[in-house]
């Protein structure tokens, strides 16, 4: 067992790299995002996958918080369309509140230092089981195998060092303690000034079903590492990677001496959701808070409690004029098709000008350009060596249903729905993605997100009316996302403005490799907070300091 103070040490440096990283916002990347055998070790992925399936239809019993009420569990494969059989142990809220401020101030007590290397401990333990995760990611959310690799291990990971680090930094910001002199002529006052920064207490952080690790650690890190005990309350749908990551960090605590419930495991009952009563609880201080906008209003709604939400926007697509259509089309019809649409930041409405689009120079029409976005997404689903393992399956049968039955009023159907055949899990839950041609002027069908695989094509007057109907949907109704295509340098300022204005960071012509839906750990600031669609941005300074207070105290010197 070592010491705090010799792991504080073996941390040092990775800590000191990832703050120098948040200041240059350059690429850092502390854990490789590539599942190979010479980074991982030749059995790494044959070892996690064993690890998978032997929780199936087990107990999760590698948890530290006593004895549960009961056991509860709800988690069924996309991929097989089958219950995983796994049971994690119940705790009534009030208990788990109440052995959360059990622990507060052995937690609260230790340096932020401390705190930020045993946190950075626990992810050499979640390192260790980055593919275990990812089968776990894979048969809860639907996410194909790379995808669940690289989310759920190494860039949640990364996401979790950026809110250590972030804690880090703005906890050591200013000195501990100064002696204070102000000259009074003959003589001078002097005082001895302390500052602790203080937590704010128990800290509770609601998942989602789709990125159970990935939109769960930030906060999760971030009130860990500023002194609160945290209660982790998982989309019930979605538990097992979470709760590994949870179990490896209780084992850092209490590998040194401190309580494993400073992070604690809060499943639903089989018959009941808690996280309304968890969250309503008078001693729960901080809410993180990842879903629907309903849910997240309420929350950002609750009386003495800081709050952290992202929840549901509408994303866009402005096209006015590129180099190469086939490029962008390809680009876009894999961003739309990714994980099937299920990412908070996958795009939804496209707007194209009705007198085409300009490319090299010459116009394109209208009608040519959508019918090159739909055999671009097409030509991607019927691929079988792409198709599967890019739109993965439907992680809830509600999405799927609401593919099928979407019917727009008015709107043209542009290409229908399919299935994608999965040749290793033949009854996998897939659905590729649906294109609607819609009138720009029926604002209400295209101003909700439609969650899943389907894409809106708008025909707009100009590009005017695309970057104007775009910013307009994220001021009112919220955007995570926006990508624009255009060579004209005027439009490209005018659009960094409006959308700016909205809130809502945009990528510029995007082709190859890199997307509209991908953010970049200690580069890209995730959510802006500036609309509807979230009040948080992780990872910036206010991600963490709202987190915990300072307080200052002074005493002559004698």
């Amino acid at each position: 067992m070592t010491t705090t103070t010799d792991t504080t040490q073996k941390h040092q440096a990775t800590l000191d790299a990832a703050v120098e990283a948040l200041h240059g916002r350059t690429f850092f990347a502390a854990f490789p995002e590539n599942p190979s055998p010479e980074i991982y070790g030749a059995d790494a992925d044959k070892e996690g996958r064993a690890s998978f399936k032997a929780h199936r239809d087990q107990r999760f019993t590698e948890l530290q918080q006593g004895e549960p009420a009961g056991w509860a569990g709800q988690e069924e494969s996309p991929y097989e369309q089958a219950s995983l059989g796994i049971e994690y142990p119940y705790y009534k809220p009030e208990t788990l509140v109440q052995n959360a401020q059990e622990v507060f101030g052995q937690w609260r007590k230790l340096k932020p230092a401390d705190r930020a290397a045993l946190l950075t401990e626990t992810l050499e333990g979640m390192k260790d089981r980055f593919f275990e995760i990812a089968y776990a990611t894979m048969h809860t959310t639907g996410q194909a195998y790379m995808m669940s690799f690289q989310a759920s291990g190494p860039h949640a990971a990364d996401r979790a060092l950026e809110a250590i680090a972030a804690g880090y930094e703005e906890q050591t910001r200013f000195p501990e303690e100064t002696r204070w002199e102000k000259p009074m002529g003959k003589y001078n006052i002097t005082l001895h000034k302390t500052w602790r920064a203080v937590p704010k207490g128990v800290a509770l952080v609601i998942g989602c079903s789709t990125f159970p690790t990935w939109n769960t650690v930030p906060g999760m890190y971030a009130s860990l590492v500023t002194g609160n005990p945290v209660i982790i309350k998982p989309h019930p749908k979605a538990v097992l990677p979470i709760a590994i990551v949870v179990a490896e960090v209780q084992k850092v605590l209490a590998a040194h001496g401190l309580d494993p419930r400073i992070c604690q495991l809060a499943v639903d009952a089989n018959d009941h959701l808690i996280a309304k009563e968890l969250a309503e609880n008078p001693a729960v201080k901080l809410i993180d808070y990842t879903g629907g906008s309903a849910f997240g209003e309420y929350i950002e709604g609750l009386k003495g409690k800081t709050v952290f939400t992202e929840k549901t926007g509408v994303n866009s697509i402005i096209l006015d004029s590129c180099d190469d259509l086939d490029k962008v089309a390809q680009n876009l019809a894999f961003s739309v098709s990714l994980y099937s649409g299920q990412m908070c930041t996958a795009p939804q409405n496209f707007f194209i000008p009705e007198g085409g689009v300009k490319v090299a120079g010459e116009l394109v029409p209208y009608e040519d350009v959508v019918q090159k976005l739909a055999a671009a997404v097409t030509s991607l689903a019927q691929n079988p060596k792409a198709g599967p393992h890019v739109l993965g399956a439907i992680q809830s049968a509600a999405t799927q249903e609401r593919v099928r039955d979407l019917a727009l009023e008015g709107s043209r159907s542009v290409l229908a729905h399919g299935t994608v055949d999965n040749p290793v899990f033949q009854n996998a839950r897939t659905c590729s993605t649906s294109i609607q041609e819609v009138d720009a002027s029926r604002v209400e069908q295209f101003s909700q997100e439609l969650f899943g695989p389907i894409m809106l094509v708008i025909k707009t007057r100009d590009t005017q009316e695309s970057i104007r109907l775009a910013a307009d949907l994220a001021r009112e109704y919220g955007a995570i996302s926006c990508g624009a295509y255009t060579t004209d340098s005027a439009i490209k300022e005018q659009i960094m403005d409006e959308m700016s204005l909205a809130g809502t960071p945009v990528s510029f012509n995007l082709t190859g490799g890199i997307y509209v839906n991908q953010n970049a750990g200690f580069s890209d600031f995730h959510v802006t907070g500036g609309n509807p669609a979230g009040n948080a941005s992780f990872t910036n300074p206010e991600f963490v300091i709202k987190r915990f207070t300072w307080v200052g105290f002074r005493e002559p010197v004698m």
